[in-house]
């Protein structure tokens, strides 16, 4: 049990895709505005990581058995888009809000390299099947947080007036970068708690 706590922790905090691996910077900086938006499109990436990864380990499995392991790429692709394109009908047909609110980002989680990498990274770590499972949980969590902990630096971005120079963009990654040497401080936390 301590084992899974400690890739949980360490995939929300230690190693968190968006702020400390910079994947899925796109989503995280296009969608981050809203606060309704960015729980959204956190638990959007949330399920589609969870799902891609009971999805592209046993598929990685059959690949390695059958020598095809050259295939992981293309096979992990097709396994994300199709994930993506069913969360979608889901979202537009059950919560057309959050359909609209999400737009163009929705369909782009195909093409999120934090899906795809945390799919690999289980692989590639050698993580049995439920450690992949609580990896690619906690990965998306991770994802999550960055998204809610931004969200709400970039409302206090908009009541901010910093100089004409840094207005937009550039305080927005200015922003990320602080926030991102912030979660610098976690990493000796889940080998204190956990002894990892």
């Amino acid at each position: 049990m301590a084992q899974y706590a400690s890739i949980l922790f360490s995939m929300i905090l230690v190693n968190n895709f968006v702020l400390v691996k910079f994947l899925g910077i796109c989503p995280f900086l296009g969608v981050s505005k809203k606060f309704d938006s960015a729980v959204g499109m956190g638990a959007a990436v949330t399920l589609v990581m969870a799902l891609a990864i009971a999805v592209t380990w046993p598929i990685q499995q059959l690949l390695n058995a059958w020598g095809l392991g050259y295939l992981q790429t293309i096979s992990f692709i097709l396994v994300i888009a199709t994930l993506v394109q069913l969360l979608e009908m889901v979202l537009k047909r059950y919560v057309p809000s959050l359909h609209a609110s999400l737009g163009v980002y929705l369909p782009l989680i195909t093409t999120n390299c934090a899906v795809l990498g945390v799919a690999t990274l289980t692989v590639d770590e050698g993580y049995t099947y439920p450690e992949a499972i609580v990896a690619g949980l906690g990965a998306g969590l991770g994802f999550l947080l960055a998204m809610v902990l931004f969200s709400g630096v970039r409302r206090r971005l908009e009541e901010a007036e910093p100089p004409e120079v840094f207005r937009g963009m550039p305080i927005t990654l200015i922003s990320a970068a602080i926030t991102a040497m912030s979660f610098m401080g976690f990493s000796g936390v889940v080998d204190h708690l956990f002894g990892a």
